[in-house]
């Protein structure tokens, strides 16, 4: 086993899950294949990673990572109104409906969250923004890239 310590440039094999508050697991690899991610490569956010360093292999963590660190707060400029003629006539709509959008960029997904006669309210807020979550990982292998 390697005594290397996440950081910069570092190479790192781990289990993780991720809860809420209320317990909820949002995502797990536990019961899979370990996910490997190189630091700054954009895999995990800034503030996972950093909630990482000093660890090695070998070690086990439950990690509580606040909004600002994670998803970010809720921004209420996220909350857009699209006029419904945007939606293809086909398209049967429902509050909860993750919709993808074409920003000009990429894709943008956004969830319906009201319906109206001629607009409908859709959240581009990442839907865990605003919340803390706890990140549990459990590090199986890192190495030093350069």
């Amino acid at each position: 086993m390697s005594n290397n310590v996440i950081g910069e440039h570092s190479r790192v094999t781990l289990h993780f899950s991720l809860k809420l508050d209320d317990g909820s697991v949002v995502d797990s690899n536990f019961d899979r294949d370990p996910a490997t991610f190189i630091v700054g490569d954009g895999n995990l956010l800034p503030g996972f990673e950093r909630a990482l360093f000093g660890l090695k292999a070998g070690d086990e963590a439950e990690i509580e990572i606040p909004p600002e660190a994670g998803f970010g707060q809720r921004n209420p400029a996220n909350i857009q109104t699209v006029r419904r003629d945007h939606f293809s006539p086909d398209m049967e709509l429902e509050e909860g409906l993750v919709v993808s959008f074409d920003n000009g960029s990429g894709e943008l997904p956004g969830v319906i969250r009201n319906i109206g006669e001629d607009e409908v309210e859709v959240d581009f807020n990442h839907p865990l923004s605003g919340q803390t979550v706890f990140f549990h990982v459990k590090i199986l292998e890192v190495a030093s890239v350069n």
